[in-house]
């Protein structure tokens, strides 16, 4: 069931651009229905009125009736034809429209969302379950009112051509539809474990083929195939667990219970026509609107599984939508930003009730300074540094840029204003020049060049088969590492933010990518400021000011060698390293 009438509004929400559709939906649903009744009363007129007549029987008017019910045939054909086409369009733009805002909200949730959940789960919620949304809201309404309608209005004919027999047959339909609901239950079930279980697989999917590389330099291969192997093995089972219910659900219905009232109505009805009860002529249509009536239950009964199954999806996507998307309350935006950042009292923990990764961290960078942060794994480097973009928001205490407290500022303008570059480069699928264009969408082509000159990427893109125009494949799988953190610089030179944060950008390369990649970061920085988060101590030896973090916060900051001079925690890790 809907968990609020918010969300019943915004189900029904989804209609509005269609509303036109919707109605031409249900008015061919309605003639579908309506010309499914008549058609077995024009037979009964050919049959009870025409043919008693005479013994010939009076040709042309059963012509007349004839040609009425080919035309007839011929209008619900198109409306069953538009309904089918244009109602599933309906439905398929419905679930186009539901996956846009879907991704338009992954794309606004926080750091901490992607940090939490799994990718191939999020992959799952935008597409299954907007799939079997959108049969609800094509097959839902129409199906309702074509089964209710037909359900109905048999049930009445019935009852006015042989009151006796129709109670017969209404004596069978109590335990149908007890039937119908019992494997019903048992299917919506199935589904929502099949739907989980598609989940997992494409979670350990794309945790397996991201990782492929890995997986090969340990030859795992086996391993990989063994995990994938119990996840699809799940999937299987819940999939053969939906295939025996549906097994014994549509043999109960169709192969037994439809069959048994045929039957009844055929021996029951012999049986009046023998005693003068009923004639021959009315048998014909009873038994054609016993379909009528038998049909829709299973039917219905599917209703109400694409209703569970539907409206499942729409909760979890509800679900989704309802997590907050970043605070982006800010109003102020940037313009012509000099770079002086402030770190005032600075505290964060990733969680309420978890103790703090930052303790009262204050700094005072000046614009254009050059500053480099050193500290053991997990003294918090990387979590200052993305602190500045809001990545993560401050617990306690204040940043400020350029002397405006960051939260005032919009999300976009402060990021557009922060280069980062990334141990882990993520390069996108398609050519050299797509990736670059990453940094400035807008760029022209001239400005993509100078961009990759500048980043010392120019000249091994040159050697390239198609030059910018290579495709450098999956997550840039057709580069060397080196290769890939210049083109990731060549993209923040093309962005040209007054502030970087170099966090950890040589440490998995060899040492002449590292030297390649050094000079760049060194063009990079020149007149901006930047932060470098660095385990090789060696090369940040000419920054302008060296901070040093611990657990309990900043312990030293000073410059290579007045840090040196003091023997204390800088100079102890210094001397790892040489």
């Amino acid at each position: 069931m809907f968990q609020s009438n918010s969300r019943l509004r915004k189900f029904f929400s989804f209609y509005k651009p269609y509303k036109g559709l919707f109605l031409a939906d249900v008015l061919c649903a309605l003639l579908v229905a309506a010309i499914a009744l008549t058609l077995p009363l024009c037979i009964r007129h050919i049959t009870g009125t025409l043919l008693a007549e005479g013994a010939a029987g009076p040709t042309r008017e059963i012509l007349k009736v004839g040609t009425f019910m080919l035309g007839l045939i011929v209008v619900q054909t198109g409306c069953s034809l538009f309904y089918d086409y244009m109602g599933h369009a309906m439905g398929g733009r419905m679930e186009r429209d539901m996956r846009g805002q879907l991704f338009a909200h992954y794309q606004k949730l926080p750091y901490s969302f992607f940090d939490e959940n799994n990718t191939g789960q999020l992959m799952s919620r935008i597409t299954n379950d907007l799939i079997s949304l959108a049969e609800l809201y094509h097959h839902g309404p129409e199906d309702l009112i074509i089964y209710s309608l037909e359900f109905g209005g048999a049930l009445v004919i019935l009852f006015q051509i042989n009151r006796e027999l129709t109670l017969t047959v209404c004596a069978f339909l109590p335990v149908m539809l007890l039937y119908s609901l019992f494997f019903n239950k048992k299917l919506a079930r199935s589904y929502k474990r099949s739907r989980e279980r598609i989940g997992d697989i494409n979670g350990q999917l794309e945790d397996s083929l991201a990782g492929i590389r890995m997986v090969k330099s340990f030859a795992n291969e086996a391993l990989e195939t063994e995990k994938f192997g119990r996840s699809n093995q799940r999937f299987y089972e819940s999939r053969a667990d939906i295939y025996k219910h549906e097994a014994y659900y549509f043999t109960g219905m169709e192969a037994f219970f439809t069959q048994l009232i045929s039957v009844a109505v055929i021996v029951f009805g012999a049986i009046r026509i023998s005693g003068a009860s009923l004639s021959l002529a009315d048998l014909i249509p009873f038994l054609l609107y016993v379909g009528y009536l038998t049909a829709p239950i299973p039917k219905l009964a599917h209703i109400v599984q694409l209703y569970q199954e539907g409206i499942s999806g729409f909760n979890r996507f509800m679900d989704m939508m309802d997590i907050p998307t970043e605070d982006d309350t800010g109003t102020h935006q940037l313009r012509d930003v000099k770079g002086h950042v402030e770190f005032d009292n600075v505290s964060f923990r990733y969680r309420e009730g978890h103790e703090c990764v930052l303790n009262n961290i204050s700094l005072n960078v000046r614009a254009g300074e050059y500053i480099a942060l050193v500290g053991s794994s997990g003294a918090g480097k990387t979590t200052l540094c993305s602190l500045l973009p809001r990545f993560y928001d401050v617990s306690e205490g204040e940043i400020r840029l350029d002397g405006i407290d960051i939260r005032q500022i919009t999300l976009q303008s402060l990021r557009k204003s922060i280069g980062v570059v990334q141990q882990e480069v993520y390069l996108f699928a398609g050519t050299v020049c797509d990736n670059i264009l990453y940094g400035r969408p807008d760029a022209t082509r001239e400005e993509v060049i100078e961009a990759a000159k500048k980043a010392n990427a120019h000249d091994f893109i040159l050697e390239l088969p198609d030059g910018y125009d290579t495709d450098i494949g999956q997550r840039g799988v057709k580069l060397s590492g080196g290769q890939k953190q210049r083109l990731s610089i060549a993209r923040v030179f093309l962005k040209n933010p007054p502030i970087l944060i170099f966090d950890e950008a040589t440490s998995a390369l060899d040492n002449e990518s590292e030297r390649a990649v050094q000079d760049s970061l060194g063009q990079l920085a020149k007149g901006r400021t930047t932060f470098v988060i660095a385990h090789r101590l060696t090369t940040i030896r000419g920054a302008e000011r060296i901070i040093v973090l611990t657990d309990s916060g900043v312990e030293e900051q000073g410059t290579h060698d007045e840090l040196l001079a003091c023997g204390g925690s800088y100079a102890h890790l210094y001397s790892m390293y040489v």
